[in-house]
């Protein structure tokens, strides 16, 4: 393979070659970095041109097994379906490409992005936009800027841009940026949780630390990132994204084809129209406006075009029907932006801070292990929660890791029709849908302590106006506390907005649909009342100066805080499920005690979830301890009595010989003979023929348990003791 290219950025080389592979396509890109190599193309139909008002471009990102040298999972060896991280992935380079095409834009277009060799420590994230870019500015269409990816990760308090794999899993932040030559287009952040050891003071493990008679505990941290901190990660990220592309373009020029001549939908507004609504039917728009739900707004506003065309019936047709709705829609707009810009005042009366009404209910449904229905204006969320062991794990393969990995913390988010009033069936999970599970799932792991369990979070929307993710972000944080999850902090999230027209600007707080619609940016912030765990957003103006974004970040930090102290109060009101919501506890025991703890051959431990109806789990090195019950009752119990155990002095365990006499306490009768305790705890069996020196009939004739008696060792099979008695 001959390259084309060769550039040198933070922590890597990218080589590409234009002219080799895929030279059908209207663009296409190989890229090699590493081991990886990727091919992107693009290609348009230059036929047709589609009539509504969007841009019709699909991207796809296709992993295949035998990059990674392997074949694929399960019953069909053929890649079938995509997987999660291939449609977060698609959802990512589509985000970061739309808003290059020029508005009008209608020809279907297509972006094909295929892994064929892969370095498992490459970030395919930021290289599958790289090549796709790439092959959009090199295609023949009018496209003449460059978009390109950039990660960040903190290790050990460093800055490090471009990260291994390797690097990024010790890495307190996982920040995904993607920008042009002069403006940020896109970000995804989120903080990785830690577990941190320290000192604790509840446990005495002199095993562990015999010097201060105390365990080493771990505390899980969620390293939720502050605002200024995180500003300055941006700018340093953004400086090197912003010369990188410039990089991009420098070597991209000369391997650009020939522009074709396509030519975009004129979208001309009909300016009779539009002075006629506006001078007579301003006020009957700004009505319609206050109508919150989407279906109850286009109701309003389709019975005003049906008014308009009754008085004005020379528009009685369906091209200037069209037209008239367009006029509609853009003093709708403009209505709907000055009154925020102007008089600092939303179309639902809120001030540009203020925050819908909240109401939270949990555990409504009696029968799941915990739920929440959080309710926030005219969006609400039913986040039900499921607990689970560790073999209840969603099991998956990535090409960068060997084997198969378990996903203990699975969020999903269901979005039916009904909940904006439409009138469509249930259908399987969309990649918007996905994409807003995958944001819920980034901003709750880090505050979560899984530590042997397995947790799901499903998110049924029903209703929505703005920002159902982040009513599942807090829905889901109660529908934990409601299942008695230990998390390490309180989270909820927030979506922003903002409206801007030359050097004016307003940022908007839980934006609802009108002004995500209406608005210029879609910004969702997730975190505590001290830093942020995760965030999104999508930019339409193209770019934002990093002093507005702080200011958004600082605005949406009181808007958290608000939501923090209504969901804190609901929380101190919740209500079990008892009777249904599994319990599981965690703590450690000195190592030297779980002989004694399990038994010769395992009869403690059994009596022990007998009696109590647990399933205990022991790592044996370090002395955890889990157990697991249906009711928190049975839990306690056997944790109390397994810390009876190890609160006794210790025995120390005797070697015994075949003619030892001791001293023993019998323990149990059973109908042929007894056993009997020897002073070390070590059972041994008391034979019927070995109790007395006349013939026995009835073993309880002569031994009741409790009785002292002297035994001598016999011999030994096995684990197994033989004792007869000394008279």
């Amino acid at each position: 393979m001959k390259y084309d290219s060769k550039i040198e950025l933070e922590n890597k080389i990218e080589e590409y070659s234009f002219s080799d592979v895929a030279r059908q396509a209207n663009g296409s890109a190989w890229l090699k970095s590493g081991d990886t190599v990727i091919l992107a193309t693009v290609v348009i139909d230059e036929t047709e041109v589609v009539k509504d008002d969007f841009l019709p471009l699909t991207v796809q990102y296709i992993e295949k097994t035998y990059a990674a040298g392997k074949l694929p999972g399960g019953f069909f060896k053929r890649e079938t379906k995509p997987g999660d991280f291939e449609t977060l992935t698609s959802r990512i380079v589509d985000r970061s490409l739309r808003p290059l095409f020029p508005k009008g834009f209608g020809h279907p277009t297509q972006i094909t992005i295929m892994v064929f060799s892969v370095d498992k420590e490459s970030d395919l994230q930021v290289l599958a936009l790289n090549a796709a870019s790439a092959a959009l500015y090199v295609s023949d269409i009018d496209i003449n800027t460059s978009v390109s990816a950039i990660r960040a990760a903190k290790i050990d308090g460093k800055l490090v841009l471009n990260p291994t794999l390797s690097q990024l899993k010790e890495s307190t932040l996982d920040l995904y940026l993607s920008g042009t030559k002069d403006d940020l287009l896109m970000i995804e952040m989120r903080t990785l949780g830690s577990e941190d050891v320290e000192m604790g003071d509840v446990i005495v493990d002199p095993m562990l630390d015999p010097a201060m008679g105390a365990v080493m505990l771990s505390k899980h941290t969620s390293n939720a990132m502050n605002e200024d901190e995180l500003i300055e990660v941006f700018e340093k990220t953004q400086s090197v994204l912003f010369e990188s592309n410039k990089k991009y373009e420098q070597s991209f020029n000369s391997h650009k084809k020939e522009t074709k001549p396509l030519e975009c939908k004129a979208h001309n507004i009909n300016e009779e129209m539009l002075e006629y609504v506006r001078n007579n039917h301003f006020a009957d728009i700004t009505t319609a406006m206050n109508q919150m739900a989407k279906s109850e707004r286009s109701t309003a506003l389709r019975e005003l075009r049906k008014n308009i065309i009754s008085a004005k019936t020379e528009w009685a047709d369906v091209e200037l029907e069209l037209e008239l709705k367009d006029a509609i829609e853009r003093v709708k707009r403009e209505q709907v932006r000055g009154q925020i810009l102007n008089e600092k005042v939303r179309a639902d009366g809120r001030t540009l801070n203020e925050v819908r009404p909240i109401t939270i209910d949990t555990n409504v449904l009696p029968s799941a292990h915990s739920s929440c229905l959080f309710t926030r204006g005219q969006t609400q969320a039913l986040v039900v929660l499921t607990l689970g062991g560790v073999k209840d794990a969603q099991m998956f393969e990535t090409l960068t890791e060997e084997g198969t990995q378990d996903e203990n913390f699975m969020v999903h988010y269901n979005f039916p029709g009904f909940s904006v009033g439409e009138a469509s069936p249930v259908m399987g999970v969309k990649r918007r849908e996905l994409g807003h599970g995958n944001l819920a799932k980034r901003a709750l792991e880090p505050i979560v302590n899984i530590d042997g369990q397995t947790i799901r979070l499903v998110s049924e929307i029903l209703e929505s106006n703005g920002s159902s993710s982040m009513a599942t972000v807090c829905g889901g944080y109660m529908a934990l506390k409601a299942a008695d999850i230990d998390v390490s902090d309180t989270v909820a999230g927030i979506a922003m907005g903002m409206v801007s027209e030359g050097d004016k600007y307003a940022i908007l707080s839980d934006i609802m649909g009108l002004e995500d619609h209406d608005g210029d940016m879609d910004f969702k912030v997730t975190g505590s009342k001290e830093g942020i765990t995760a965030m999104q957003m999508d930019i339409k103006l193209g770019g934002i100066s990093l002093d507005v974004l702080k200011e958004a970040l600082y605005q949406a930090k009181e808007g958290r805080s608000h939501i923090i102290d209504i969901m804190l109060e609901a929380e101190s009101k919740i209500e079990f499920n008892d009777g249904v919501l599994p319990s599981t506890d965690f703590f450690h025991i000195d190592p030297s005690f779980i002989g004694d703890i399990i038994g010769q051959a395992g009869k403690n431990i059994r009596e022990i979830i007998e009696k109590f109806e647990v399933a205990i789990d022991i790592d044996k090195k370090e002395g955890k301890v889990k157990v697991t019950g249906k009711n928190k009752s049975g839990v306690k119990a056997a944790r109390e009595h397994i810390e009876g155990i190890t609160s006794k002095p210790k025995v120390q365990k005797i070697k015994y010989e075949v003619g030892d006499k001791y001293p023993g306490v019998v323990k149990k009768i059973v109908d042929f003979g007894a056993f009997v305790e020897l002073p070390d705890g070590t059972d041994g069996l008391l034979h019927i023929s070995k109790i007395s020196k006349d013939r026995v009939e009835k073993v309880s004739d002569v031994l009741k348990e409790g009785d002292e008696v002297t035994v001598e060792i016999l011999e030994f099979k096995g684990n197994k003791i033989s004792l007869g008695r000394v008279f």
